[in-house]
């Protein structure tokens, strides 16, 4: 498995993932799949803003089914103050979870944004049973900070989301103009 940038020509595969998790799932509270074409914007939006999308490929397997996961980060909010501070996202292919795909794609996304000179990295996971998610932020050095019950409807039961932070480079430990 290698993990490189994710490109418009993965786009159907981002959606298969992304479409089991938002049909089967509870870690997203989108209700509805998103198609390619969508994906590709998605995307394109990301890649746009000069944020990191990263997708494992599974080298010698062809298609659609070459993709294992992505995960990306993305602007935490769009005020001036929070520039320093994204927020990531993981998604890991029906079949190859927990088998390695979360954890390596996160440590790289990690190393990418402390490289751009990001300082937080912002988890939103959704449910506090995502126990998964939960463990693979824990074990790259996120902090639980908070659980805000009930936040969502899904699958017929309220959703909790829990907050999760970590800090990137030398983080709120000196000014980012600093370096």
């Amino acid at each position: 498995m290698r993990i490189r940038d994710a490109r418009a020509s993965d786009a159907s595969a981002l959606a298969r993932i992304y479409g089991h998790h938002v049909r089967e799932g509870l870690g997203t509270f989108e209700e509805t799949p998103p198609d390619a074409g969508e994906m590709a914007a998605r995307l394109a939006a990301v890649q746009d803003k000069g944020f990191v999308w990263l997708a494992a490929e599974d080298e010698g397997a062809g298609g659609a089914d070459a993709i294992a996961g992505y995960a990306y980060a993305a602007p935490f909010r769009t005020r001036a103050a929070y520039r320093f501070v994204v927020e990531d996202s993981v998604y890991v292919a029906p079949g190859r979870m927990g088998q390695g795909v979360g954890s390596a794609l996160l440590r790289e996304l990690i190393a990418r944004c402390e490289a751009a000179g990001m300082r937080q990295m912002i988890a939103i996971i959704g449910d506090s049973g995502n126990h998964g998610s939960i463990r693979l932020h824990a074990s790259l050095g996120f902090a639980r900070i908070g659980v805000a019950p009930a936040l969502g409807w899904k699958h017929g039961r309220w959703v909790d989301l829990v907050w999760m932070q970590r800090a990137l480079g030398s983080g709120a430990e000196t000014s980012p103009e600093e370096g």
